[in-house]
């Protein structure tokens, strides 16, 4: 509904728009010109290559995010395995201490059978 509602709003400027701006002008582009063409095309069609390159610098610049992103995943993903592995090790270093502590010289009674 909201979209419907935009849609008449954006339709309705532009008609307001096309009817006040119907004089013939010409364009240049370098060598090549066209003439006769009404000014209500240059300006839809300047507001038009207008919302087109933004959009593809909008979207640029989100790949360019979401690359970054995926690279600082990676880093934290390591860091995690790494992190993982430490605590195993450590956890092997505690069992073997604890084999160590406990399996120290026996006492022995020599008057023992």
């Amino acid at each position: 509904m909201l979209q419907l509602i935009f849609l008449l709003l954006a339709g309705s400027a532009l008609t307001y728009i096309s009817r006040y701006n119907l004089e013939l002008v010409s364009l240049s582009f370098g060598k090549y010109t066209i003439s006769d063409v009404p000014l209500f095309y240059v300006i839809v069609g300047s507001l038009l290559v207008g919302l087109i390159l933004s959009y593809v610098m909008q979207s640029l610049t989100s790949i360019s995010t979401y690359l970054k992103l995926r690279g600082k995943s990676k880093e934290i993903r390591s860091g995690r395995d790494q992190v993982l592995a430490l605590t195993k090790r450590v956890h092997q270093l505690e069992l073997e201490n604890e084999k160590l502590k406990h399996s120290g010289p026996e006492i022995s009674d020599p008057r023992a059978l």
